[in-house]
């Protein structure tokens, strides 16, 4: 039974794979809202500056206005739950979301709101948007490559995925003088995965 169950999601994953479009072009116009699932936004610090030590939040939400015959005029808002950060060592978690750092019972949420919108390649661009952290708004700009458009294999409803990279300071966002704040860097890479439904009309 499990096998055959194995086998029916590894055939849906390559039909999914099968029919999936490259050109952003192929997309629906419209609105989309995350899908929380399968998308993900990972963090890593230098660590004593010979390691990268990595951690995510697990909990995001947002929604794309995507325009496919002009991406440069698409936008894109997200939040992020600070309280689910999740690290390999509990104890650090628990200092991440205590008020000597994230704060989270005051600032419980980051956000991103898009500003601008530029296309350099034919599968890649460039988002600006405010960064909104610990109480402090920012602009920050992610380097983005459209990964492509699929039909859900489980709903039918049309998805589209980006990969996005960008390194922020802590301390612009006032992420300082935390007993460890000398041993790691202040330069931190974010690299998100994000995956849109579109939001069809009833």
């Amino acid at each position: 039974m499990r096998s055959a169950l194995a086998a029916s999601f590894a055939l849906l994953a390559l039909v999914a794979a099968a029919r999936a479009q490259s050109d952003p072009r192929q997309a629906p116009t419209g609105v989309y809202t995350m899908e929380t699932r399968h998308s993900q936004l990972l963090f890593a610090i230098p660590h004593l500056g010979i390691t990268d030590y990595h951690g995510r939040f697990d909990k995001l939400s947002g929604s794309l206005n995507f325009n496919a015959g002009e991406p440069e005029k698409s936008s894109v808002s997200v939040t992020i739950d600070i309280a689910s950060i999740d690290t390999p060592s509990h104890e650090l978690m628990g200092e991440l979301i205590a008020p000597g750092v994230f704060n989270t019972a005051s600032f419980p949420t980051a956000t991103f709101k898009s500003t601008a919108v530029a296309r350099i390649g034919p599968n890649s661009g460039t988002i600006t948007g405010d960064l909104t952290l610990h109480g402090v708004t920012k602009p920050v700009t992610l380097d983005v490559v459209y990964g492509g458009h699929a039909a859900d294999p489980f709903s039918g409803a049309d998805d589209i995925g980006f990969h996005a990279t960008a390194t922020v300071k802590r301390s612009d966002f006032g992420l300082t003088g935390m007993v460890w704040d000398q041993i790691v860097g202040d330069a931190v890479t974010l690299t998100i995965e994000a995956m849109f439904q579109h939001q069809k009309e009833k």
